[in-house]
């Protein structure tokens, strides 16, 4: 079955007269379990449910491995870390990764003896530095600089070397990248965005094909309790009907913005990995079927940023991307990484393209005065 047709069967219940094809949230923490609990399949909600349990399936069909809900992002990032490794371990990361998955590795893994390693993604750098790593984490395309490194070649030196690969998966979503085929260990996302896309949850999921680190990763979450609840679930299941469709007008209308701001004189610099000319599109175009919603783009400077965001009609001016409507922020307001003061990270919704094209070349136009 194609990918774009699994998006709408997976985990569905087989057909069942007088049942709904996606059956609702189960709103339930205890359930009748008398006796032996391994009897029943469903004993306490912290253990399992049986709506992770459709959202799960649906997943690891997409992912081609064994998939793990959990209640965020981070709590996803946090449940391989944590799984993996101990006092002593080294873990190598980009340097251009997400912001907060750097901060927990240097602050509360450093805190208990765990060293932390930064190579930039750019280039296959971290490729150099796998010996000694106990786990080579990648993000690629990287968040916000949309660097892109080659997960087949890294993942290859860094299982040589003894260690595990994680791949934080959440630009290009799972549709449009699959790091298990490509030799990782480990698949995570941040389901909150593209995956989602509708900016009205949180949730977070990890796809392994190795038993044991399945086991880890949910004892992890049973221990540290960091479960989604069964409506977020049940809404994260929904959204992925409609993952191809999104994804597709999304990455679609990217192209053409960055095609666009390409030819704009106060545009510094454009970064999109569907762009012939970016430096990531060679390796990119071997390893993703989409190339994600996310544009990034420097103004001359924060102020110039700032008129032009401000000037928007149409784009919200919010964090987050991977949204059906098209958002924007300067991203050094927050700190964290090394990028200029008019850096923009800009996601791509699902607007009609020309009304998209008209509001940025008005707000660029407004930016200028």
């Amino acid at each position: 079955m194609r990918p774009e047709t699994l998006l709408l069967h997976a985990g569905v219940p087989k057909p069942d007269q007088g049942e709904p094809f996606l059956p609702g949230p189960v709103f339930a923490a205890p359930f009748h379990a008398a006796g032996d609990p391994a009897q029943s399949n469903y004993t306490y909600g912290r253990f399992h449910h049986p709506t992770w349990t459709n959202y799960e399936n649906a997943l690891s069909a997409l992912e081609g491995g064994s998939a793990i809900a959990f209640a965020s992002g981070m709590a996803a990032v946090s449940a391989v870390l944590g799984s993996v490794l101990r006092p002593g371990d080294t873990v190598l990361m980009p340097a251009d990764s997400y912001y907060s998955a750097r901060v927990l590795a240097q602050g509360f893994f450093a805190e208990m003896g765990v060293k932390t390693i930064l190579a930039p993604t750019a280039g296959n750098a971290q490729k150099s530095h796998v010996a000694g790593a106990n786990l080579v984490w990648l993000e690629t395309p990287s968040n916000p600089t949309l660097e892109v490194c080659d997960i087949a070649a890294i993942s290859a030196a860094a299982h040589e070397a003894g260690a595990l690969v994680a791949v934080d998966n959440t630009t290009p979503t799972v549709l449009g990248q699959q790091p298990l085929a490509l030799g990782a260990d480990f698949s995570v996302a941040s389901d909150t965005k593209g995956l989602c896309g509708h900016s009205d949850l949180i949730m977070g999921h990890v796809a392994v094909r190795d038993p044991k680190l399945l086991e880890g990763l949910r004892t992890w979450r049973t221990q540290i309790g960091a479960i989604p609840g069964p409506m977020e679930t049940w809404l994260a299941h929904r959204s992925l009907a409609t993952l191809d469709v999104r994804l597709t007008r999304q990455c679609l209308n990217a192209l053409a913005l960055a095609e666009f701001l390409t030819q704009r004189e106060e545009i510094v610099t454009v970064r999109y990995p569907g762009l012939r000319r970016d430096p990531s599109h060679a390796i990119a175009a071997k390893q993703m079927h989409y190339f994600g919603s996310v544009v990034s783009f420097v103004l001359p400077n924060k102020t110039h940023a700032e008129r032009f965001l401000s000037a928007c009609n149409l784009v919200y001016e919010a964090t987050s991307f991977g949204g059906v409507h098209t958002t924007a922020e300067r991203r050094a307001r927050w700190g964290g990484d090394k990028i200029p003061e008019g850096f923009i990270r800009m996601n791509a919704g699902c607007e009609a393209l020309e009304d998209l094209l008209e509001d940025l070349a008005q707000a660029l136009e407004a930016a200028r005065t």
